[in-house]
C-alpha cells in the first residue's frame, strides 16, 4: 500500500492556486493608467457565470471563480441569455498608478437592469457591495443619471478583480465602462443636450401636427402625433430619461412601458399608414393585411400584459408590423400614390438606423463610429419624423389639388347648366307667349262653358238630391220587406258610429228623461252618442234597455243579425248566420237564440202582428 506523506490539505491547496492561476491567465487583464479618460470592457475582458437559481452568494462566487468556473465571454457584450437567472460577470484591472476617491467611477449602460450589483475591491482587501437598478426609486442612485454608475473607492496600485452580479427580467447587453469623473460630466452633458434635441423635435413636431389637425380636420394628422409620442416614449423607457423625469418613484412601470409604448408605436405606424396612403381605397388586400396585423399585435400584446410580462422581451417581434407599413408603402407609391415616396424614404431611413444600432450592439464596429452607430435609432427616428411630415405636406398638396379640380369641375358643370338653363328659359318664354295667345283666344269659350257647365251642375245638384232620398227610402223598403245580405245592409248602416246614432235616436225619439231624477236637460256623455243627465249626472248610453246591451259582437253585425232573425221569423241557421256574418257558428247560434226568445215571447206575443220592422225588436220595453 503506498503511503502519501503529503496531506491532502496541501494536495487541495495545491489544485486550487493552479486553477486560480490557470483562470487569471485565461482573463485578459486591462491597464487603467492615470491618464485613462475612458475605457470599454469588451470580449475576452469580461468572464461570466450563470446562476438559475440566483441564490449563490458572493464567497461561493468567488470559491467558483478560484475553481475556474466563470467562462470566457466571445461575443463583444456579453448578454443574460436566460432572463430567469442570475449572471455574474468579472473583470481583472490593473492599475499602474493609485487613484484617489473622486477621480472614476464604473458605469453601466444599459438602463434596463432591474437589479446590479458591484462589488468593489478595497484597500484591505475587502469587498464593498453597491447596489442600483431599474427595480429602485430613481433617487436612491448615487448619481442623477440614467445610467447606473459606482463610485471607485481609493485604489492603491495593484491587480484587482471586480464583480457584478445581474438579475432582470429583460433581455440586457452588459456594456461596463470605466471613466474619469471629468470625461463623465462631459459626456452625460453632451448626452443630455442631444436627448433634448430629440425629445424637442418630438414636441415639436406634436404640436404642429396638432395645429394641422386643427385646420384641416384630416385624421391622419392625429395618427401621426400619436405615432411620434409612442416613439418619444419607447426612446424614453429604454434609454432612462423617463424613468428619470416621468416615474422616478414608481419603478414598476420600468416593466411595462417599453413594451406598451413599444405596442403603441406599430400600431399606430400601421393606422397612419393605412390612413395616409388611402390604403383602402388603393389596395383592398393590403387593408386587410394590415388590420389582421393589428388584431394580431395586439392579441400578443394583451397575453404580454395580463399573463406574461416576460415575453415584452421579444422585440424583434414589432420587426412584422413595421415591415408591414414599409412594403404598403412600396406597393402604393409603384401603383403611382406620390406622396408614397416620402414614406418609404422615412421607414427606409429607420430601418438603416436600427440594423446600424444592431451592428454596434454586436460588436462589429468601434470608436467614434460606434459612437455615431449607437444612436442611429434615434437618428432613424428623426429623419422618418422628416420625411413623414414631408409626405404629409405632399398628401395634402395631393388633397388640395383634388380639391380644386373637384372646384373648376363644379364651376365649369355650373356654368354650362346656366347656359343650358338661359337656353331652356328662352324657349320656354317663346312657348310661353305663343301658349298665352291661344289661351286668349279659348278664355272667352271657357268662360261661356263655364257659365252653362255651372248651371248644370245646379240641375245635377237638385237631381242627386232627389236620387239620395228615394235611394234611401228604397233601402228601407227593402229592409222591411226582404232579406238583404250583409254587404247591402252596410250600406245603411256600414260602422259603430252610425249604428249608435241610431240607437240614440230611437231611443231618445221623444226626448230624453233621466232614469234617475227624471231630469230632461242633458250633455254629450264620455262615451259615443250617450247622454249625462245635467242634474245629477247620470250617464246612460244608446245601449242601454235595448237588445243589445252587453253586447259583445261588432254592433253592425248584431244589427244584421236581429234583422236576420227577424225578417225569416227565427227559421235561419245559425250556421248561414255564421256564413253571411263571417263569425264562429257558437257565436251566432247564442246571439240567434236571445232574439229568437224574445221574438216568441208572451210579453210580445200580443204584438207580434204588429211589428212592422226588425226595428220595433230593439226596445226592450
Amino acid at each position: 500500500m503506498i503511503r502519501f506523506n503529503v496531506p491532502i490539505k496541501a494536495y487541495l491547496t495545491a489544485i486550487l492556486c493552479c486553477c486560480a492561476c490557470i483562470s487569471l491567465q485565461a482573463q485578459k487583464p486591462v491597464n487603467i493608467l492615470h491618464k485613462t479618460a475612458e475605457y470599454i470592457f469588451t470580449f475576452g475582458e469580461i468572464h461570466w457565470l450563470e446562476d438559475p437559481v440566483g441564490n449563490l452568494t458572493f464567497d461561493e462566487i468567488r470559491q467558483r471563480d478560484a475553481a475556474g468556473a466563470f467562462k470566457t465571454n466571445t461575443s463583444y457584450y456579453p448578454k443574460n441569455t436566460h432572463q430567469s437567472s442570475a449572471y455574474w460577470f468579472k473583470v481583472q484591472v490593473v492599475i499602474p498608478q493609485s487613484l484617489d476617491k473622486r477621480h472614476s467611477v464604473i458605469e453601466f449602460f444599459d438602463q434596463t437592469i432591474d437589479d446590479i450589483t458591484l462589488y468593489l475591491p478595497g484597500a484591505d482587501g475587502q469587498y464593498i457591495p453597491a447596489h442600483a437598478g431599474a427595480a429602485k426609486n430613481f433617487q436612491d442612485r448615487l448619481f442623477r443619471h440614467k445610467n447606473f454608475e459606482f463610485l471607485i473607492p481609493t485604489t492603491a496600485a495593484g491587480t484587482y478583480t471586480y464583480y457584478v452580479r445581474i438579475k432582470s427580467l429583460n433581455e440586457i447587453n452588459f456594456i461596463m465602462v470605466y471613466r474619469t469623473l471629468e470625461r463623465f460630466i462631459n459626456y452625460a452633458l453632451v448626452e443630455y443636450i442631444t436627448y433634448g434635441l430629440f425629445y424637442g423635435m418630438i414636441i415639436v413636431f406634436c404640436f404642429y401636427n396638432l395645429l394641422m389637425l386643427m385646420a384641416t380636420g384630416l385624421r391622419h394628422y392625429l395618427y401621426y402625433v400619436l405615432y411620434i409620442v409612442s416613439v418619444g416614449v419607447y426612446e424614453a423607457s429604454t434609454d432612462g430619461i423617463a424613468f428619470q423625469f416621468l416615474w422616478p418613484n414608481t419603478p414598476t412601470l420600468n416593466v411595462y412601458m417599453y413594451g406598451v409604448s413599444l405596442y403603441c408605436m406599430s400600431v399606430f405606424a400601421l393606422i397612419f399608414a393605412r390612413s395616409l396612403l388611402r390604403v383602402k381605397r388603393q389596395s383592398p388586400v393590403l387593408y386587410k393585411i394590415i388590420n389582421w396585423t393589428i388584431i394580431v399585435r395586439t392579441a400578443f400584446f394583451i397575453i404580454c400584459l395580463l399573463f406574461k410580462k416576460e415575453w415584452f422581451i421579444y422585440k424583434f417581434l414589432d420587426f412584422i408590423p413595421l415591415f408591414t407599413a414599409f412594403i404598403t408603402g412600396v406597393i402604393i407609391w409603384y401603383k403611382g400614390f406620390k406622396p408614397a415616396r416620402f414614406f418609404v424614404v422615412g421607414n427606409a431611413l429607420l430601418f438603416i438606423g436600427a440594423i446600424a444600432k444592431l451592428i454596434n450592439v454586436l460588436g462589429f464596429i468601434t470608436g467614434n463610429p460606434a459612437v455615431a452607430a449607437h444612436y442611429g435609432m434615434v437618428m432613424g427616428f428623426v429623419l422618418e419624423m422628416i420625411f413623414l411630415s414631408f409626405s404629409i405636406g405632399d398628401q395634402v398638396r395631393l388633397f388640395r389639388k383634388e380639391k380644386k379640380q373637384a372646384q373648376d369641375d363644379a364651376i365649369y358643370h355650373m356654368q354650362h347648366h346656366l347656359k343650358l338653363q338661359e337656353t331652356v328659359n328662352q324657349q320656354l318664354e317663346e312657348q310661353v307667349a305663343a301658349r298665352t295667345k291661344q289661351l286668349e283666344l279659348q278664355s272667352r269659350e271657357i268662360y261661356l262653358q263655364a257659365q252653362e257647365i255651372a248651371r248644370m251642375n245646379g240641375i245635377l245638384e237638385k237631381d242627386n238630391a232627389a236620387l239620395k232620398t228615394n235611394i234611401e227610402k228604397i233601402t228601407d223598403a227593402r229592409i222591411k220587406s226582404a232579406a238583404l245580405t250583409f254587404e247591402e245592409f252596410s250600406q245603411k248602416y256600414p260602422d259603430q258610429e252610425n249604428c249608435y246614432r241610431f240607437l240614440a235616436d230611437l231611443k231618445w225619439s221623444n226626448g230624453f228623461t233621466c232614469k234617475k231624477c227624471s231630469y230632461h236637460n242633458f250633455s254629450k256623455g264620455r262615451k259615443p252618442f250617450s247622454r249625462r243627465c245635467n242634474k245629477c249626472a247620470y250617464e246612460e248610453s244608446p245601449m242601454n234597455d235595448t237588445i243589445f246591451e252587453n253586447n259583445r259582437i261588432p254592433i253592425n253585425k248584431a244589427f244584421y243579425i236581429v234583422y236576420l232573425v227577424f225578417t225569416t221569423k227565427g227559421h235561419i241557421s245559425s250556421y248561414q248566420i255564421a256564413e253571411k256574418t263571417g263569425m264562429r257558428q257558437g257565436t251566432c247560434w247564442a246571439y240567434a237564440v236571445r232574439i229568437k226568445n224574445l221574438l216568441d215571447s208572451e210579453e210580445h206575443a200580443s204584438k207580434k202582428n204588429k211589428k212592422g220592422s226588425w226595428v220595433d225588436l230593439i226596445m226592450k220595453t
